[in-house]
């Protein structure tokens, strides 16, 4: 390496060095240091006024009031789903916001809770139903092992929780070693909605992931856990249309809740559900579906591996889940029957949702639940 390279190269480096510590002065400054003292925040033109610290985040600030504001990424302004309208007290819209708010939203004040800092009185606006969510202590009942990076809880409710099947709740992960506060994440609740006393849930593990961390490797049977909720749209329609279900991984646990509803209420619709994963190994819950097969009239359950390894030796669907569920609607005489009902990661989703437009399916008719 040339001496002029190596020179540029510990210039780039040091300059990057400070950029990021200046960045991190900020944060701490932010933090720790700016004190905005007591702040009033007006909710829903006076039928709610809080008054707060200012300095934090208006959502873990309501959070603080047990106020629960609905938020996938846990505040980290990727899942959009934190959306209130703001009439004073805010700057402009900042870059994080700007790919997730539409021209009507902005005229409107909408702006992402996890993005807007409390510095000053507030006049916002929440959904009536936000209002009402609660906050439950559960105990962790039962931990059990889906898969090698999937987990199961079973969590004993204080009292009943009143949701519609395909909805989620947020789960708080307190603080621990290695991570730097309580945090709140979203998962989807699995459970049959007869077993009142109880939610389930289907997690799967992310790298560096801070909830997942505590979940897999600090969470114990016996531990006491807060939850809060119901929240989301996802649900059945009522209609008579066929049902075609896509999900992937964890995917699964908003399609089995609704699988229960199907089964309680002797819903009498056509329905096939498509399952992907990576390989054998990653596959789950095959008994609880083929019971699925045997309780509700026309229906079927089917998986498929994406990269099967030798040693499988599956005989079943290969292929991406997408490419699976295109060669199923191409043998259909009328795809547009069908109703979309779809669960997983944002790229599974706007493809499934391709392929089901390409199929015929009106887009109208088909609803998701994307995991941020």
């Amino acid at each position: 390496m040339s001496e002029v390279l190596r020179s540029a190269l510990i210039s780039v480096g040091v300059i990057s060095g400070v950029g990021a510590f200046l960045a991190l002065l900020l944060v701490i400054a932010e933090r720790f240091i700016a004190n905005y003292g007591e702040v009033k925040i007006d909710i829903n033109k006076g039928d709610k006024e809080l008054t707060v610290q200012g300095g934090g985040s208006l959502l873990e600030t309501l959070a603080s009031q047990k106020i629960f504001i609905p938020s996938a990424c846990g505040g980290r302004g990727t899942c959009a789903y934190c959306k209130v309208k703001v009439a004073e007290g805010v700057g402009p819209i900042l870059p994080t916001e700007e790919p997730y708010l539409d021209d009507t939203e902005r005229k409107e004040g909408v702006r992402l809770a996890c993005q807007v800092k409390v510095r000053q009185e507030l006049k916002i606006a929440i959904p009536e139903e936000l209002l009402a969510i609660k906050e439950y202590n559960c105990v962790c009942e039962r931990i059990k092992d889906l898969t090698y990076d999937i987990k199961e809880l079973r969590l004993k409710l204080p009292e009943p929780m009143k949701y519609t099947p395909g909805q989620y709740i947020q789960f708080r992960a307190p603080k621990y070693k290695g991570s730097p506060g309580e945090v709140y994440r979203a998962y989807s609740i699995s459970s049959d909605p007869k077993d009142e006393g109880y939610v389930e849930l289907v997690i799967r593990k992310v790298p560096g992931g801070i909830c997942t961390t505590y979940i897999f490797e600090h969470l114990a049977e016996g531990d006491e856990i807060l939850i809060n909720g119901p929240y989301g749209e996802f649900g059945l329609t009522d209609t008579r249309a066929s049902m075609i279900f896509i999900a992937g991984g964890s995917g699964i646990a908003p399609i089995k809740c609704l699988l229960h509803q199907i089964a309680n209420d002797g819903v009498n619709r056509k329905g096939i559900f498509f399952f992907g994963v990576r390989a054998l190994k990653d596959l789950f819950m095959t008994d609880e579906m083929e019971a699925f097969e045997k309780e509700i009239p026309d229906f079927r359950f089917v998986p498929a591996l994406s990269q099967p390894e030798e040693k499988d030796d599956w005989k079943g669907e290969t292929g991406r889940i997408t490419e699976v569920v295109a060669r199923y609607l191409d043998s259909q005489k009328d795809a547009s029957e069908y109703e979309g009902y779809l669960c997983g990661s944002p790229g599974m989703i706007d493809a499934s949702v391709a392929v089901l437009t390409d199929s015929g399916i009106p887009a109208e008719r088909i609803f998701y639940d994307k995991f941020a």
